[in-house]
């Protein structure tokens, strides 16, 4: 789906004020042209912005042996190279509703982008591994409040395609998986320096800073202050059923960005052919993570295509550890397929929860700050789990079983019991 036909449906309500009464047809034409304009751009916005989410997470792994080499960092400070930025992913989750009320989604945006640049930038000065930890928390940091305060501006600003929009941010979000996958091991081989590698990434932060600027509504494209419900929606036990199923489900992508490539480099693998197995994981998320939600919009259950994904990461992650060489690639497009596809439906089922956008964007930010928080931990558990066991096979099969657990508690989210699970007139 292109972005000017996801953007062909209405903005927000008031972006279609002022086409009733008379006026001329020709008079009219000129605002529509200029608003689909608007709307286009702000899609491109969307997809940009979400591209720029991951490619610090996913540039790592094809080039750890020489990060690992350079700062002296072992398999459990590489692991913290993940970790860190994810525990900052599900920290600053929970400010994002008051950030989103009280400064607005516009600043709050645009300032997060630069800290994502800046940080990338600073991955260029030589020191310890501490330093490169470092880094890494800066730009999670930046990342945590986009995806705290973005789910929020979806709904605001496209309330007729929620679906749609929401597939192509994650979607990007995935796409940029693979930009990090493929550009840090190319640039790393032209500059012949991993820190170049690492730090060519500002360069789309960058753009998408310049492309925000112009595109997001100065009133910070979401709701207006009001009372941040956050704190009211944390007693609900839904909440932390979908912290949890979110948190379970998302270890299983921080490990796979953080060792996939080292688990075939393991067996002869070199750093580019890695990166690629790790792109195409990327690629396979994109792919379903923008195709699974469209073709579950007209279904008011998305269960059965919850429970679709989850199949699809138990079939891929054992494929992975039992029998890796039989299929590399299937194995991994299998995973990367199942991992995509229920992020976005993950994030279009808490928003579907409730109708207004505040409401919705508070209980998204603290989905994903409990399960950043869970998902932060895998990583560093599958490196201890290698240097105990030889191998990453366990580590897959931990996975395995967590999606196993998320089959069973999807059980709950049935749609009719939505206004009921969050009490939102209570």
């Amino acid at each position: 789906m292109s972005p000017r036909a996801i953007a062909s449906a209405p903005l927000t309500d008031a972006a279609i004020q002022g086409h009733n009464g008379a006026g001329g047809d020709a008079g009219a034409a000129r605002p529509s042209q200029a608003k689909s304009g608007r709307r286009t751009l702000l899609v491109a916005a969307v997809a940009l912005i979400g591209l720029n989410l991951r490619p610090f997470i996913t540039g790592v792994g094809p080039l750890a042996p020489a990060i690992q080499a350079d700062a002296g960092l072992s398999l459990q400070g590489m692991s913290l190279l993940t970790l860190a930025p994810m525990l900052l992913m599900g920290l600053i989750a929970f400010a994002g509703p008051g950030l989103q009320a009280s400064v607005g989604a516009r600043r709050t945006v645009i300032a997060s982008l630069v800290v994502i640049g800046a940080g990338s930038l600073l991955r260029l000065i030589p020191g310890p591994g501490w330093l490169l930890v470092a880094t890494a928390a800066l730009i999670g940091l930046g990342v945590a409040v986009v995806q705290a305060v973005f789910p929020g501006v979806i709904k605001q600003q496209f309330p007729h395609r929620v679906g749609a929009v929401t597939g192509l941010y994650a979607s990007m979000l995935m796409c940029g998986g693979a930009l990090g996958a493929q550009l840090s091991p190319l640039a790393t081989t032209l500059a012949g320096s991993w820190r170049v590698g690492l730090a060519v990434l500002a360069l789309p932060a960058l753009a998408a800073v310049a492309l925000a600027a112009v595109t997001l509504p100065a009133n910070g494209a979401g709701p207006s202050a009001r009372a941040n419900p956050a704190w009211r929606l944390i007693k609900r036990p839904r909440i932390w059923l979908l912290m949890a199923c979110f948190g379970l489900v998302n270890g299983g992508y921080s490990s796979i960005v953080a060792w996939l490539s080292p688990s075939w480099q393991e067996l002869g693998w070199g750093s580019a052919a890695s990166g690629s197995l790790l792109a195409l994981m990327a690629a396979s998320q994109a792919l379903a993570a923008l195709l699974l939600p469209v073709l579950a919009s007209g279904q008011g259950d998305r269960r059965p295509w919850l429970w679709l994904t989850l199949a699809l990461q138990v079939v891929g992650f054992t494929g992975l550890a039992l029998w890796p060489t039989a299929a590399p690639a299937g194995w991994t497009i299998i995973v990367g397929a199942g991992l995509g596809g229920w992020f976005a439906l993950a994030m279009v089922t808490a928003l579907d929860h409730a109708p207004d956008p505040l409401q919705a964007g508070a209980l998204s930010a603290l989905m994903q700050g409990g399960g950043f928080l869970l998902a932060a931990l895998p990583p560093w558990i599958i490196a201890n789990l290698h240097d105990l066991t030889g191998g990453y096979a366990a580590g897959w099969l931990m996975h395995a079983a967590s999606a196993v657990i998320v089959a069973a508690l999807t059980v709950r989210l049935a749609p009719r019991h939505y206004a009921r699970a969050l009490a939102l007139d209570g």
